[in-house]
């Protein structure tokens, strides 16, 4: 990307010659895995004209640093992004079947294996698999076929843009998760369900209609019969998962042909009337939920992490302020983000993927004015946008269910494709009724929500807390610029900018001490500070686009995020 800064961050400075080497999946793991990422061939193709290609360094995006090729393709420019693996599988690695797993494709994918086409994935964020064994031989060749289509805005798109520039992002286009292989036996554990009430659990296994179920419990094994695909058991001094003990129970579900570890955790959320105000509550009791908007992009690898300790870093960071909770932003990660999230105690505040149009002048420029009240049952009307929406609503709802830390749900943000949110918020609530709900995060919010979620920018936060839990879901923003580590040295984007690091120390301080601690006492329920890091045009971040300079120490704000616990 030519004009821009190339900045690596201390993780991508060494990547290894086979990126993001682990397995995967941490709620569904077996001890067979083969990773494909690192090497492919890449190629454009348009019309009959001979594919010329280069190498790409896979899960990383083409328009990322750390892919080798470091180029926008825009899709009405190219027929499809062509790759290419040619692989020979380890001795002995084969069992009965072989899937092939994508972990995310952005967002129209078609897959090859040996000449034979698998099948189409539509969507950019979630993974999926094709059972690939009838044509697997000593080498193998796997195509794919992908396109990121952004022009009409049908598909989910978060954050990137075509015309990249302040609050919008360079896309994210071809393979950007890792691609991987597992063998299991013909008759295999497909899918875990765990559900937790009270001190009881029950565990629901696809695949194993009678199994044992060990469990991890403190310094013992206990272990348990399943049935019908179904094991049922208390235990007793159960220990609740919080950021402050994020404890995790371990366990393993073995048949006859298959073993599978997974965990999960004891966490309630509820909504309380405590001294006069509604409250969240985790584990029955007030709980401020301090967090920070995380759009989850890295300078070198784009929507893709260097490594799986990019995430370790950024939330043991973040804690180390205080803060005890992301805000994911539009954007659906990894499974090793939320699993970090849930081992290392940092709450999830979970935004679905939007698609429709984006309107400056209707979604943004006249809330920040006052009009932040619409009928939004006549906006976004094309049936198949909506369906989209609403099928991908349900797909993200069915992977994320089984992270603790996800404690709420945003579906629309600032009016972003939104459309009926009584009925969506109705129909989010019948597929997981176990978390919050911002049916709107900022406006035209509508009567169905389990919270009041406004955003306040540009000016003094004053807020009155109402019938429902009063979240502040974005606000802050400041804008720091670091010399050395600016992406864009033509452009600043942010809310209020300061050009020395101790006024924005001062002013960071001020706007918790003199607006955010007070209204706690007064209702609030949770703040999201913008943002976790800077991305590009934006330099409001917390840490800086390399993640090479935090801008506040821990000891400059540690004393306000302590005074935040105090409901």
């Amino acid at each position: 990307m030519s004009g821009f800064v190339k900045m690596y961050t201390e993780e991508g400075e060494k990547l290894p010659v086979i990126p993001w080497n682990e397995y995967p999946r941490p709620l569904l793991k077996r001890n067979s895995f083969f990773c494909l990422n690192g090497d492919w061939d890449f190629g454009v193709c348009i019309g009959d004209n001979e594919v010329e290609f280069q190498k790409i360094t896979v899960p990383y995006s083409p328009e990322s640093l750390l892919s080798g090729i470091n180029k926008f393709y825009d899709e009405t420019e190219y027929d499809y992004l062509l790759y290419k693996k040619e692989y020979f599988l380890p001795d002995g690695f084969k069992k009965d079947r072989v899937i092939l797993n994508f972990d995310a494709v952005g967002n129209y994918a078609k897959i090859y294996v040996n000449g034979r086409f698998f099948g189409e994935h539509i969507g950019g964020y979630d993974p999926f698999s094709f059972d690939i064994t009838d044509v697997i031989r000593e080498k193998n060749t796997i195509v794919v076929h992908t396109k990121n289509f952004l022009r009409d805005n049908v598909l989910p798109y978060g954050k990137q843009s075509r015309k990249r520039g302040g609050m919008w992002y360079t896309p994210t286009s071809g393979i950007w998760q890792t691609v991987w292989l597992e063998s299991v036996p013909e008759k295999y554990i497909k899918s875990l369900n765990v559900i937790t009430e009270g001190n009881r659990v029950r565990i629901e296994a696809d695949g194993a209609d009678s199994a044992k179920v060990y469990l991890k419990n403190e310094n013992s094994e206990l272990s348990y019969e399943m049935h019908n695909g179904i094991c049922e058991f208390e235990i007793e001094n159960k220990i609740e998962w919080s950021p402050e003990n994020p404890y995790l129970y371990y366990y393993t579900v073995e048949s006859e042909y298959d073993r599978v570890k997974s965990y999960f955790a004891f966490r309630k959320l509820e909504i309380k009337t405590v001294d006069g105000y509604k409250r969240l509550c985790l584990n029955g009791k007030p709980y401020f939920f301090h967090g920070l908007l995380d759009q989850g992009y890295w300078s070198d690898g784009g929507m893709t992490p260097p490594s799986p300790a990019s995430y370790e870093k950024d939330i043991l960071s973040m804690k180390s302020l205080g803060f005890n909770m992301l805000r994911k932003h539009i954007k659906i990660e990894p499974a090793r983000f939320y699993y970090d999230c849930d081992r290392l105690g940092m709450v999830v505040f979970q935004d679905m993927i939007n698609n429709g149009d984006y309107s400056f002048i209707r979604d943004t420029a006249l809330p920040t004015v006052g009009m932040k009240y619409l009928n939004d049952k006549f906006l976004h009307r094309d049936r198949n946008t909506r369906k989209i929406f609403v099928d991908y609503m349900k797909k993200t709802a069915e992977l994320l269910k089984g992270y603790p830390c996800i404690c709420c749900y945003t579906i629309f943000n600032e009016g972003w494709g939104q459309f009926c949110g009584n009925e969506m918020y109705k129909k989010l609530k019948s597929i997981d009724s176990t978390r919050f709900i911002d049916t709107a995060s900022g406006w035209f919010s509508p009567v169905l929500s389990d919270v009041d979620s406004k955003h306040v920018y540009f000016k003094k936060v004053k807020l009155k807390a109402k019938e429902r839990p009063l979240v502040l879901s974005e606000f802050g923003g400041y804008s720091y610029r670091v010399d050395g580590h600016i992406f864009n040295p033509e452009n600043e984007y942010g809310y209020g900018k300061y050009s020395r690091r101790e006024d924005f120390v001062k002013a960071f301080r001020r706007l918790y001490e003199t607006e955010i601690l007070p209204l706690v006492k007064l209702g609030l329920c949770a703040s999201v500070y913008t943002q976790v890091s800077d991305v590009e045009d934006e330099t409001n971040g917390i840490y800086t686009y390399d993640r090479r300079v935090l801008k506040i120490k821990p000891e400059e704000f540690s004393d306000i995020s302590e005074n935040l616990k105090k409901i």
